[in-house]
């Protein structure tokens, strides 16, 4: 049996243990946490699912970043490469067993470890069983769709805190080569081939070619969050102002022929 609202109540206790509230990127953390619950449970509706596994994909979602508040407090930063945060989150909730804190019953346990760790992962393993590739591909989902929320609504020395500190360095900003090739080929941005400020906001644009679900693509359009998310910035090189032009059109055209 899920109890959400437990599971609020011992979440909300964690975090009154971390005692770096105060550092830029933990109340973003803290919104974004409790925003991807609300849309796992949003696209589990939608997707017709049964209260089960809807109760389950929003207790994923509530559990899907824990790993990112020990982040922050050791590296006082968020760093993709540097830690795992998916991996650390895992071994809080189910080697130190944390995940009793949340939900008393272990049938769920696989499933709720395997969103977790591939959460963030470049793709999900091919080999999962059905029930868990599900849940896999609503987090993800979840994530991806809160962060273009994140990108289009925070100031800019939160949403990519102690590595862009204002809106001019990506706006002065070239793209680099394997980056706007991959949007070409319709794909992800790998984390290491990001190298220029500018970089890091293709990369989150890019997560448009990673959603599974057609409910997750209106939501994007509905949002408009491309349009937003590109017009944030004023490019001042002409040729990247051209290629960002190119960017649009390659990611609103693609987000459109996946509805449904």
């Amino acid at each position: 049996m899920i109890d959400i609202k437990k599971a609020k109540i011992q979440f909300k206790k964690i975090l009154e243990e971390y005692k770096n509230q105060e550092e830029l990127g933990f109340e973003l953390k803290v919104i974004h946490t409790y925003q991807v619950a609300r849309n796992s449970k949003m696209l589990a509706q939608r997707l017709d699912l049964g209260q089960e596994d809807i109760e389950l994909a929003e207790l994923i979602g509530l559990l899907h970043d824990i790993g990112r508040f020990e982040e922050l407090k050791m590296l006082n930063r968020f760093d993709n490469i540097k830690f795992d945060h998916a991996g650390h989150g895992v071994k809080v909730l189910f080697e130190d067993n944390l995940i009793r804190n949340f939900i008393e019953d272990n049938q769920y346990d696989e499933i709720i470890k395997q969103a977790i760790q591939n959460h963030s992962k470049f793709e999900i393993p091919k080999d999962l069983e059905q029930r868990t590739l599900l849940h896999c591909k609503i987090i993800r989902d979840s994530d991806k769709l809160d962060n273009f929320r994140v990108k289009q609504e925070e100031r800019m020395e939160a949403i990519f805190p102690k590595i862009i500190n204002a809106k001019e360095e990506i706006e002065n900003s070239k793209i680099s080569e394997p980056v706007y090739q991959a949007i070409k080929e319709l794909k992800c941005v790998k984390l290491k081939d990001r190298k220029t400020p500018l970089d890091y906001l293709i990369c989150i644009l890019a997560f448009a070619f990673d959603l599974n679900f057609s409910v997750s693509y209106q939501t994007v359009k509905n949002h408009d969050y491309m349009n937003h998310l590109i017009d944030r910035f004023d490019y001042k090189i002409p040729e990247t102002k051209e290629e960002m032009e190119e960017i649009r059109r390659t990611l609103n055209r693609y987000i459109n022929e996946q509805i449904y």
